[in-house]
């Protein structure tokens, strides 16, 4: 019992452990993250982590979590920005569309839906995944009426036009995280920007 107190309190902080499983996903991919390996990088027993995490499911949601903390931060700063809405939402759109094939956080996105799954009756982390989901709606949806009230953006429902453009990011993210052929980062970017001018931007 000393011996594992005293491991406890020489453990890493929780946050670089979360960082160290975010750069080995993003170094090696999700399938070398293993309780193991973690232990490895961060000097940690597989026991220990298990102690923390409690599961390999509830170390993978707390590493999103933590990674979508990251970007929350950046994605407040580029909307507080004093530009037009546009080019706000630009922003908005970038920071949501992965990087390119086997994009760490969208890989982790990915693997955490999967087993989400098999996890009908895991209320908390399911709540867990919407509370994320809906801070990004919230940012768009608050963006989209400021962008009205400024007239840069046409009247629409901001909830429901959120609702759908996000459907519509999802869908070429999984494309561009999964390395579809013919769906590039920059590919996706120019659909997303005619779908805007058509649907969203005024002539002004």
């Amino acid at each position: 019992m000393a011996e594992a107190a005293r491991a406890r309190r020489n453990a890493p902080p929780r946050e670089d452990v979360l960082a160290a499983a975010m750069r080995m996903i993003a170094e090696r991919g999700l399938e070398k993250l293993t309780m193991a390996a973690l232990g490895r990088e961060v000097d940690m027993s597989s026991g220990h982590l298990l102690y923390y995490f409690h599961s390999k499911d509830e170390l993978l949601l707390r590493t999103l979590e933590w990674s979508e903390g990251r970007l929350g931060a950046e994605r407040a700063r580029l909307l507080a920005r004093a530009a037009p809405a546009r080019e706000r939402l630009d922003a908005y759109v970038g920071l949501y569309v992965p990087d390119g094939h086997r994009d760490p956080h969208w890989t982790l996105w990915l693997e955490v839906w999967n087993r989400s799954q098999n996890a009908a009756d895991d209320a908390d982390a399911r709540d867990r995944q919407a509370a994320i989901e809906g801070a990004w709606h919230r940012d768009l949806v608050a963006l989209l009426a400021e962008g009205m009230s400024r007239g840069e953006f046409r009247r629409v429902d901001p909830d429901r036009y959120a609702a759908r453009l996000r459907a519509l990011l999802d869908g070429f993210s999984i494309h561009v995280a999964v390395g579809l052929r013919g769906t590039d980062r920059e590919q996706v970017l120019g659909h997303v920007g005619e779908f805007l001018a058509g649907s969203l931007l005024t002539d002004a």
